[in-house]
């Protein structure tokens, strides 16, 4: 579908040259039923991004609650920068309500959204030709949620899986109605800027199927208003965390793209290994071992069995070395790009306020649409 352009204007300043950005990567193998249908659109999506980039409007975020991590960089950040790259239209969402979905309080808000702005502009997202904006900020989109609610049942939200999996790690004593809500408050998210791509994993796809049901669901009854959002699927590797499980922010096991080299290396020397010496790359039986020879792998741009071979007998030891090199010399460029604009926080800032008043003006319209269409605006 094509997306009506509206232009961004954004406080200018020298812009240090962008991270190069990887080419897309196959569709994931770890397939099951309900899955295949969104992994042959993405493929064919893919095709299509490469055909006519700007034909396309990506909304894509993540949620202030602490620094953006490796996991996020080689799983989301890098795409983001290769879609802009590309000319497709991109919609960076701080959703800073949704940190309260599951916590009693939004902790450190104004800290974390400056770190979000400040990784992205390090990484290479160019103000001028992609859009950063906060939730708060844009009362249209919020105002979205109440018709959308109206389309979904409780029955539904309560068998949504994702949802299932944040109430049992949930960090609130009581399930919040947020909570419950949150893939409603998503589909506002996408469907306010007419969103058509949403680059998600494979745990992600019941929240967009949610979004393109309520799509569907308006256009059918309010007349034909809305896209059905395809989901982008990620095939990144997945990356353990400094204590073998899945990199996370709220699990204190994750290494900061924002990190010293030297909070690199202890982060790295703290991280489970096995009691084998010999280092070979084999993810299901040495997921520990193997998730750092594939980081140094994936820093030094190399096939993990080359790495794993090379470190062969010399141990644990030489191989956090070996990761602790690689890490931070890769993000090396990364880092002092990200120190220097963090001297000017000013500008930094002005590039959110510039963003929330263009997602603004594109959620205000949608919302004047689906007014005009329920009959409640005149």
């Amino acid at each position: 579908m094509t997306m009506a352009k509206t232009t961004t204007s954004a406080a200018s300043t020298p812009t240090p040259s962008s991270t190069p950005t990887p080419s897309p990567t196959p569709a994931p193998s770890h397939t099951t039923p309900n899955s295949v249908p969104a992994e042959r659109r993405s493929a064919e999506l893919e095709r299509r991004l490469a055909q006519d980039p700007s034909r396309f409007r990506v909304l894509t975020g993540d949620r202030p609650t602490g620094p953006l991590h490796l996991g996020h960089y080689f799983g989301t950040l890098r795409n983001r920068v290769r879609l802009q790259e590309l000319g497709a239209d991109i919609l960076i969402l701080i959703p800073d309500y949704q940190v309260l979905t599951d916590r009693d309080t939004a902790e450190r808000l104004g800290e974390y959204t400056d770190g979000l702005l400040l990784d992205h502009l390090a990484l290479g997202i160019d103000p001028a030709r992609s859009t950063v904006f906060n939730h708060s900020a844009v009362p249209a989109l919020n105002q979205l949620l109440l018709p959308f609610l109206s389309l979904v049942s409780v029955a539904e939200l309560g068998r949504n899986p994702t949802v299932k999996d944040e109430i049992a790690h949930s960090r609130q004593s009581a399930v919040s109605g947020l909570m419950l809500t949150s893939p409603v408050h998503q589909a506002a998210d996408i469907l306010s800027c007419k969103g058509d791509v949403v680059p998600v994993g494979l745990d992600q796809l019941p929240h967009l199927e949610l979004t393109r049901t309520i799509a569907r669901r308006f256009n059918e009854r309010y007349g034909n208003l809305f896209p059905e959002p395809d989901a982008l699927l990620s095939a990144a590797p997945l990356l353990l965390g400094t204590d073998g499980t899945k990199m996370s922010k709220s699990r204190a096991n994750s290494i900061p793209l924002g990190a010293t080299a030297d909070e690199t290396a202890r982060l790295i020397r703290g991280a489970t290994t096995d009691a084998d010496r010999r280092i070979t790359y084999d993810p299901d039986n040495r997921p520990g071992v193997s998730s750092l020879v594939l980081l140094a792998a994936l820093c030094l741009e190399r096939d993990p069995h080359a790495v794993a071979a090379e470190i062969g007998d010399s141990g644990a030891a030489a191989l956090k070395r070996t990761v602790t090199d690689a890490v931070n010399g890769h993000l090396a460029p990364f880092r002092a790009r990200r120190a220097e604009y963090a001297k000017d926080l000013t500008y930094v800032r002005s590039v959110l306020r510039a963003g929330n008043e263009r997602a603004s003006a594109i959620a205000e319209a949608t919302l004047d649409e689906v007014r005009e269409a329920m009959g409640t605006f005149r």
